[in-house]
């Protein structure tokens, strides 16, 4: 689940000059079973959107903070898609989200302070219900974070890599980052989150590649030299953006781990600009 403000992929946004993020909102939501993949993005305008310090609604779905707990609810559309489905599909669903802690670290993810990052929630648990998901729901682990940026991510970075996850040892959590810069400076943030939240940072191994995807986009994941990343399932694959589900070992400790590659020169070229639209349509009026 994403919510997002002034979306940084919308083809919208990037048209309009940027100048009304309130007016580019989406709330993305990705379920993945062995029956088959549930996605949407439908971007709406600012009608759409009412938030307050403890909750921000898009649409008919909505994130709220209450009692402790991070409540969610989606009620979207996933579009028509080859393998997947012919017809566009109505879904809906709740999550709630139980902190086993919260961290209040930002990191900057440049030199600059233009883009910044924080994991809001490092490690949780969650309860998944959905009319989409086989049995009717989910429970496992969760985790939260949370990014801004006053500037186009493409302005910035070349590429970056994020993986997320945990080993069977304890709590804590590890986050990768590992970006190349417009510059040409290469950006590698290693961190550890404690069962309280504090961040620890690392030493991180090198980046090793992972299989290559269907449309290119050339992935990697930091790992100990004398093991090597194993790619368990892809869950997207698209021009500019892949994510999947790896095993890697960091510091001699075995993760399993959510992990995103972004290839923002792609992101900006326009024809890939042009193909957005077919998986992220826009509603701009007030949608019930």
């Amino acid at each position: 689940m994403i919510a997002f403000l002034g979306s940084v992929f919308s083809p919208y946004y990037h048209w309009s000059g940027r100048r009304r993020p309130e007016h580019h909102v989406a709330f993305n939501v990705a379920l993945y079973t062995p029956d088959g993949n549930v996605w949407a993005m439908t971007e709406r305008g600012e009608a759409s959107l009412s938030r307050t310090t403890d909750s921000l609604t898009i649409g008919r779905s909505s994130m709220e903070l209450r009692d402790g707990k991070l409540l969610i609810r989606f009620d979207e559309t996933a579009l028509p898609w080859p393998g997947q489905r012919l017809w566009p599909k109505a879904f809906a669903g709740a999550i709630e989200i139980t902190p086993k802690a919260t961290c209040e670290d930002l990191c900057p993810l440049d030199r600059a302070g233009h883009h910044c990052w924080s994991p809001r929630i490092p490690t949780a648990s969650a309860v998944i219900t959905s009319d989409a998901l086989p049995g009717g729901g989910w429970h496992g682990p969760a985790y939260h974070d949370m990014n801004y940026g006053d500037r186009p991510i493409e302005q910035d970075f070349v590429s970056w890599d994020w993986a997320r996850g945990s080993g069977e040892r304890d709590d804590a959590t590890v986050i990768l980052y590992d970006a190349v810069m417009q510059t040409g400076e290469r950006r590698r943030l290693a961190l550890r989150t404690s069962g309280k939240g504090e961040l620890t940072e690392f030493s991180m191994p090198e980046r090793q590649a992972l299989p290559g995807a269907f449309w290119g986009v050339k992935s990697g994941i930091a790992c100990d030299p004398q093991h090597k990343p194993r790619l368990i399932q892809p869950l997207e694959d698209t021009p500019f953006y892949t994510r999947s589900l790896v095993d890697t070992v960091v510091s001699g400790q075995a993760l399993t781990m959510v992990h995103e590659t972004l290839d923002c020169r792609r992101l900006a070229n326009p024809l890939v600009r042009l193909m957005l639209p077919f998986r992220m349509p826009r509603r701009s009026g007030w949608q019930a």
